[in-house]
């Protein structure tokens, strides 16, 4: 049977942020390492999934990367009350064959900032500049990138200066009162222990 004859189903996985719920698909929704995130309608122009969850009051923020969802809710909803119909809403949007992401966002950024001039928002580590920056990458991708994905979030690396790894979490982890001791207690004792001469602290800046 061909991949795109099986039908999307969705199901619902709890992440440590009480404000967000992950929603599985059992297929790819965008192509490995590619993602993004919404914050507010007007960012959806190019993703018309996010577009139409957008039109439920409840919604906050929309993260999609490879087979999941991860959606944040305001704050005066509960889950019990809203889970079910956005994964209905998402099975039946999925399944009746409609645009995901058209054109996965970018941003101009200042070309000092160490970053290309033009950025895909929420895809790509920024670029190393030396061979301690490209470990710090291989570190986050090999050991804490599966972990927190599965948690329905996303980190990248932004910079190393002066021995201070400034990363940038999304989707769950954004907001998420766990975070903190995530950053801290893993991120920056694993890198520290693998790069003492190199690393200090890790930080996290918001996107």
């Amino acid at each position: 049977m061909n991949l795109n004859e099986i039908p999307y189903i969705i199901y619902i996985e709890e992440t440590p942020n009480p404000r967000s719920l992950k929603f599985v698909a059992n297929k790819l929704l965008l192509v490995s390492g590619a993602s993004a995130e919404y914050n507010q309608a007007s960012e959806t122009n190019d993703a018309p999934i996010a577009k139409e969850l957008f039109q439920f009051p409840f919604i906050k923020s929309v993260f999609i990367a490879s087979n999941f969802i991860t959606i944040i809710k305001q704050d005066t909803f509960e889950w019990l009350d809203v889970r079910d119909e956005l994964r209905v809403f998402i099975t039946t949007y999925l399944n009746s064959g409609n645009a995901i992401i058209t054109k996965l966002p970018v941003k101009e950024v200042p070309k000092d900032s160490g970053f290309k001039e033009k950025v895909v928002v929420n895809t790509n580590h920024t670029e190393p500049k030396n061979d301690i920056e490209n470990k710090i990458i291989e570190v986050l991708e090999q050991y804490i990138r599966p972990a927190v994905e599965q948690d329905g979030g996303q980190i990248t690396f932004k910079e190393l200066k002066e021995k201070t790894v400034v990363v940038q979490m999304r989707g769950s982890c954004s907001g998420c009162p766990s975070s903190t001791m995530t950053l801290k207690a893993g991120i920056e004792a694993l890198l520290k222990r693998l790069l003492p001469d190199h690393v200090n602290e890790v930080v996290s800046e918001a996107v």
